[in-house]
């Protein structure tokens, strides 16, 4: 494995502090599509039994309205976002919540949204 850079030991142990203060949480089509990555039936339980821990957040008709609102916007600025990403978004504005990410197109969705002030 490979050693991790200064900014992903700084995100590791944001990671790391955000889960013993009990700050996580977890959206269904997350646990859906990090779990789908995986081919191994031993890691895909080993996964799902340590997401287990994590219960998953409560979609509400806002969170999907306010994505499709977003999804349109992000577009008409020239950025494509996925369905879950831009779920991700609406979730954590209407929520106030940040985004531990280093998935490039959720990242670029957010940048496009910071420039509205949206995302935190």
């Amino acid at each position: 494995m490979a050693a991790l850079s200064g900014d992903e030991q700084v995100q590791l142990k944001s990671l790391i502090d955000a889960i013993q203060d009990g700050r996580i949480v977890i959206l269904g089509p997350i646990r859906q599509e990090v779990l789908s990555g995986i081919k191994d039936l031993a890691q895909f339980e080993k996964l799902r039994s340590a997401l287990a821990a994590f219960p998953d957040e409560p979609l509400t008709t806002l969170h999907y309205e306010q994505a499709a609102r977003l999804f349109n916007l992000c577009r008409s600025r020239g950025v494509e976002c996925g369905s879950t990403d831009i779920l991700i978004c609406a979730a954590a504005i209407a929520m106030q919540w940040d985004i531990l990410t280093y998935d490039q197109g959720l990242l670029r969705c957010i940048r496009a949204l910071r420039t509205e002030e949206l995302m935190p």
